[in-house]
């Protein structure tokens, strides 16, 4: 969900698709194998979608008729105009010996893969989201501080890092730096400066949901369940809103024509006997993302300069990818931080980070030093800078660590976390974002490790609704040295042909790591054994993992768009992601914490990855209803 990768499939795709032509064609998309038939009016009058299996749904399909009309070229050339005029886009590199003649890539861009059309999305799971915000904002803040919670959830002799060396080094620089004496000095006596905390903290998170059946009954409508919490690097807000402002655009602009287009998506959500009351808002709603991410970062930023009153101009350092693509969307929160609050963005990269980077040893500030070369000539950087918050959209993988875990990106992690810059994510709050983290936050009683009594509820000095959260929650299990009876009852289930009803999960961010039915089956039942008294024993290289209940949500008409083309029309899915910002002083003080905008991304309905940056979904926006 980070940014974009594999550039050469993407120019591969959009190679692909520019030579489709359409009257007729056919797509390979993911798993699944569509054919569309379009008239020669580009008006869809039936598009007949192959599905030899359907993954999400307990009852199989072999195949789907959408009987429809749409205007569909005259929407494509709508939303592409639209995507130019207000950058929905994604930056693609020239690859040398393609498109040029020079030995020299050029950067162009292209229309980012979105949905043509917004999806229904219930109001009531909508709000539900839209209120867990702020309590997940303050539960990883209160995680981010538990060292010894980390150590009992992730270590151990046959915990995570037992198998994850990039988790064993964030737990490792983590302990180092938050978990000694304090002082200006670290307490192992290795000498090594650290002001970490001194440093107050901004969060940026974003949870992501999708919708499952109440209790298990489509009878009972859907609610949002959490499928993660991403804590680094949560990414596409920026341009989340644009869709958001291009799909109400389509809406409003032609609504007759798409009428019975989203009527039908909203009964296939709300139930074949829906009917909106008067009073209930239906269509897309405001996105406030771009207002609210780069304001809660300017809340920290002038509490440092307040705090630390720097004797160089303060900068927010932005730590992006080496050949990072999702450029667009980045810049975005660039501009707005300079043209809302005059506050100015600084990029680099982890591995540029080790010589443009200076710690100062005395009071624990971080220096960007001019890029100015031997022979004098300036470079991007014209002068000294000093960080009053690092901004992390890298760092979230071990490829972005390519010198190594003893390597210059590694030592620049280190350096920035040890400044009294405010950092978001700070090593905390990216720990609180493993995957084994969310597992045990599931298990009974554990919400309740990070809050008094009188914290919890709807009294006066509530902070969070602990059952808001635990209702949120899908099912978790564990695969290592901690898993109970619950765990093996759900690894017994998906080695005995219940495959289909979870997802193995590594602790990773992106898409694309992620086991599925046969392929988890045979994940799982190649690192099992059986006792003698008939018990399961869970290897060793399943410590690394966590089981997950899989998700149901309803499925809907889609037709989604890659570089610009149509790539196919079908059966989809969808998940919310809902941004969260935090800002925390120093001394625990909660300066700031809110609901921060969301993000749709809409994927056929038997893809099983989610990523839009991967190639798996596309970005889009609820339709409320």
């Amino acid at each position: 969900y980070k940014s974009t990768h594999d550039l050469n499939t993407i120019l591969l795709r959009a190679l692909l698709l520019s030579s489709l032509t359409v009257s007729s064609s056919s797509f390979h998309i993911g798993h699944q194998h569509l054919n569309t038939r379009l008239h020669s009016s580009n008006t869809i009058n039936t598009c007949i979608i192959n599905t030899p299996t359907n993954t999400f749904s307990t009852t199989a399909t072999s195949s789907t008729s959408i009987h429809m009309k749409l205007p569909l070229e005259k929407l494509t050339n709508h939303a592409n105009s639209f995507a130019a005029a207000n950058g929905i886009q994604v930056q693609v590199k020239q690859i040398q010996g393609i498109g040029t003649s020079t030995s020299t890539a050029s950067a162009s861009y292209q229309c980012a893969p979105i949905s043509l059309l917004p999806n229904a999305f219930p109001s009531s799971a909508f709000q539900n989201a839209e209120m867990l915000a702020p309590d997940f904002n303050i539960l990883v803040d209160r995680i981010s501080k538990d060292g010894e919670f980390f150590h009992k959830t992730l270590g151990g002799e046959h915990g995570v890092i037992s198998k994850d060396e990039f988790t064993k080094k964030l737990l490792e620089l983590y302990t180092d730096i938050y978990m000694n004496d304090d002082g200006k000095k670290d307490g192992n006596g290795d000498g090594k400066p650290n002001f970490a905390k001194e440093a107050a903290v901004l969060g940026i998170q974003r949870s992501d949901y999708m919708l499952n059946p109440i209790d298990g009954n489509i009878e009972n409508g859907y609610g949002p369940k959490q499928v993660e919490l991403n804590t680094i690097a949560a990414s596409f807000s920026g341009l989340a809103v644009n869709v958001a402002s291009l799909h109400k655009m389509l809406t409003l602009r032609f609504d007759h024509e798409l009428k019975e287009w989203l009527e039908t998506n909203q009964k296939a959500v709300m139930g074949a006997d829906y009917t909106p009351s008067s009073d209930t808002f239906v269509g897309v709603p405001d996105n406030p993302a771009l207002t609210k991410l780069p304001n809660a970062m300017n809340v920290a930023h002038e509490h440092y300069k307040t705090r630390f009153q720097p004797s160089h101009p303060p900068v927010i350092l932005f730590v992006v990818q080496e050949g990072e693509t999702n450029t667009v969307d980045q810049r975005m929160l660039e501009f707005h931080l300079w043209n809302n609050h005059h506050t100015p963005v600084v990029r680099m990269s982890l591995t540029k980070a080790k010589t443009q980077l200076q710690l100062d040893e005395e009071n624990g500030a971080l220096y960007i030093l001019p890029d100015t070369s031997a022979d004098g000539e300036q470079g991007s950087i014209p002068m000294k800078y000093e960080v009053s918050v690092v901004y992390f959209r890298a760092g979230y993988a071990p490829t972005d660590y390519p010198d190594g875990y003893d390597g210059i990106e590694w030592q620049s992690r280190e350096i920035m976390e040890r400044s009294r810059a405010t950092k978001c994510p700070q090593l905390g709050y990216h720990l609180a974002g493993t995957k084994k983290v969310q597992q045990e936050l599931a298990r009974p009683g554990v919400l309740e490790r990070f809050f008094d009594e009188k914290e919890v509820g709807d009294g006066e000095r509530s902070v969070v609704d602990l059952e808001r959260m635990r209702g949120a929650f899908a099912g978790l299990y564990s695969l290592g040295g901690d898993a109970v009876e619950e765990d093996l009852v759900a690894v017994k289930e998906a080695i005995s042909g219940k495959d289909g009803l979870y997802v193995l999960k590594p602790q990773r961010e992106g898409g694309g790591y992620n086991f599925y039915s046969e392929e988890l089956a045979k994940k799982i039942s190649g690192n099992v054994s059986t006792a003698d008294d008939g018990s399961l024993q869970l290897g060793e290289d399943l410590a690394e993992f966590i089981l997950m209940e899989r998700l149901f949500p309803p499925t809907q008409k889609a037709v989604l768009l890659r570089a610009g083309l149509v790539e196919g029309t079908g059966e989809s899915i969808s998940e919310l992601g809902c941004f969260g910002a935090i800002v925390r002083a120093h001394d625990g003080a909660i300066l700031h914490n809110e609901y921060a905008g969301f993000l749709l991304r809409t994927k056929f309905s038997n893809v099983d990855e989610g990523g839009v940056a991967s190639g798996f979904a596309t970005l889009s926006s609820p339709y409320l209803c």
